[in-house]
């Protein structure tokens, strides 16, 4: 089971002929076949709950000129980012929008959709979507119970960043880790043979390391059976990990990683406790699995983004216009 999401993991070109043919499509068949969640009054509270955390801005703003009309956006380059913004931003004709694609650290100066921001309370003009999601939202049926696994913490990634050398210079030879990284551009002595995602999920203790901004890995062990170590993370995405509570979703390290075995001994003599968070994390990640109510809550955080914008005669079409026998509206 698990080696089918190794496979998935690794591979896009099922992901770019999807999008390049729904290019191809009309508008008036493409919205058809994209499934929608109704708002009903069970969800309709959740579904504001999360466009309210995406999109924090509730004043108008005024686009630089660094927005881009739909036509100028469709001539860009086709990498995930784009096919993962423009199957929601193809049915705003008028629309006209800014956007920063990669690894944001940073808040925009003028409101943009992004992948990631950093985890603070004057981040607002960073409008989360779930962008580059084929790498970032990966989910899996972990046939491995914790009691099962080996009582070791494990980690295979890029060390570019300090942060992360720091770690391995720490840990790397440590008899309780098995740690390597998996770039050779420097710091050979750290480097060790790729794992696969089922190899990792052997073990009890999964490392989650943020690297330019959130780490790739946290979702999936949060759907697993393994606990995500990490220190308290800095940056989010559509994941929203500024919702994450240590030892209620992942096991909380220092900053300078001196804890680690501290916190592996309390939850190997502790297995309830680690149970506990092990089924919280699973709980927290599957919200994410509904694929309709993920298009829904797209689609109104960019709905929001256009009717804030101060160019009247440029604004994209309503979400409800032609959305409402969709969303229950």
């Amino acid at each position: 089971m698990l080696e089918r999401f190794d496979r998935h993991k690794n591979n896009k070109f099922g992901y770019y002929l999807k999008n390049y043919l729904s290019l191809l499509l009309p508008n008036s068949i493409y919205r058809h076949a994209m499934p929608m969640a109704p708002v009903t009054e069970l969800n309709r509270s959740y579904i504001e709950d999360r466009v309210n955390y995406y999109h924090q801005l509730v004043c108008p703003f005024e686009l630089d000129q660094k927005s881009v009309t739909l036509r100028q956006f469709r001539q860009r380059s086709k990498s995930t980012y784009f096919f993962d913004l423009y199957q929601y931003i193809r049915f705003f004709p008028k629309a006209r929008f800014c956007y920063q694609f990669g690894d944001v650290q940073t808040v925009p100066d003028v409101p943009s959709f992004v992948k990631s921001r950093p985890i603070k309370y004057n981040n607002q003009t960073s409008v989360l979507l779930n962008l580059n999601k084929i790498r970032h939202f990966i989910h899996v049926q972990d046939p491995c119970s914790f009691y099962q696994k080996k009582s070791l913490l494990v980690w295979r990634g890029g060390a570019y960043q300090e942060h992360r050398i720091r770690f391995l210079e720490q840990y790397v030879n440590h008899s309780r880790c098995d740690l390597g990284q998996t770039n050779r551009c420097r710091n050979s002595h750290f480097v060790k043979n790729r794992m696969t995602l089922a190899e990792q999920l052997q073990y009890k203790f999964v490392l989650s390391l943020e690297g330019n901004d959130v780490a790739s890995n946290l979702k999936w062990i949060m759907s697993s059976n393994s606990l995500a170590v990490m220190p308290k993370p800095r940056f989010e995405t559509w994941f929203m990990e500024g919702r994450l509570k240590p030892g209620i979703h992942y096991v909380e390290i220092r900053d300078d990683y001196a804890d680690l075995e501290e916190k592996m001994d309390f939850y190997l003599s502790h297995p309830i406790a680690a149970e506990a968070i092990i089924e919280n994390a699973k709980a927290y990640a599957s919200q994410f699995q509904n694929e309709a109510l993920e298009n829904t809550i797209a689609m109104r955080v960019i709905d929001r983004y256009l009717r804030l914008a101060v160019h009247p005669d440029l604004l994209g079409e309503s979400f409800q216009a032609w959305g409402r026998h969709l969303t229950g509206d």
